[in-house]
């Protein structure tokens, strides 16, 4: 069993306009192939699930920029600290899909004000350090939400403030979707608004900044504290040559 779900109608957005859209926005600033690989998350276990339309919206613009995507599905993912050793094939699926991204998209509901509980329990089964590997460090990362009243921004400012705890990168852009009920036709498809430009924007921003920081991101979380707790002394002063050896 997978819990990648998969992506209805890929190629299908009645709402973008290819023609104002460049097909591979980070190939003037980086080598955008093999394509970047994003994972998605969402938080709603609804059947009209806001959250995860958007989140495939935000894919099939992903797909369009050239980028891979997997969408995670946490209908059975248990509640952090349920089950012994985290033992759990939804738990096991959810960190080899992390280690498996460069960068993530998150996308929640807001819910008396905050995320939902099913947001931040994939984010709390992501552990900064497991067995050597990083599930999360030094990815970059975009938020987004969606809201069943007036605009807000409650939910992607703690999105924002739990990716800077993973110590991922999150880009500056974000999307807030006000009345998402308003937003989706009966097919769960986006209509035309200045709500599904902002998504446009925010993917292909994290496309960009995905690739930008592609040669960078083991350098970018080497610290000092790890390596004096790990014994790993570095020979000399040249950082790149440093990097090299790595």
């Amino acid at each position: 069993m997978t819990r990648i779900r998969d992506l209805p109608d890929p190629d299908h957005m009645p709402a973008f306009e290819p023609g104002f859209a460049y097909r591979r926005p980070a190939a003037d600033i980086g080598a955008d192939q093999p394509p970047p690989r994003i994972l998605l998350l969402y938080g709603s276990l609804r059947e009209r699930s806001f959250s995860r339309f958007a989140v495939e919206e935000a894919a099939r613009l992903l797909r369009f920029f050239g980028a891979e995507t997997r969408i995670f599905d946490p209908s059975d993912l248990p509640l952090p600290d349920q089950v012994p050793g985290d033992d759990h094939p939804a738990i096991h699926e959810l960190r080899e899909l992390s280690l498996w991204s460069e960068g993530q998209v998150w996308c929640s509901p807001e819910r008396h004000g905050q995320v939902t509980g099913i947001m931040k329990a994939q984010i709390d089964h992501l552990p900064l350090e497991l067995k050597g590997k990083r599930p999360t460090q030094g990815r970059t990362l975009a938020v987004m939400q969606v809201s069943g009243g007036s605009q807000s921004f409650n939910a992607v400012n703690t999105l924002r403030l739990l990716g800077r705890w993973m110590r991922m990168f999150t880009i500056p852009n974000q999307s807030s979707v006000a009345m998402a009920y308003n937003e989706f036709d009966e097919n769960g498809r986006m209509r035309p608004s200045s709500y599904y430009d902002r998504i446009v924007d925010v993917m292909e921003e994290l496309v960009r900044i995905t690739v930008l920081m592609r040669p960078h991101a083991a350098e970018l979380v080497d610290r000092y504290s790890e390596r004096k707790a790990t014994g790993r002394q570095v020979e000399g002063d040249d950082h790149a040559a440093a990097a090299i050896a790595r």
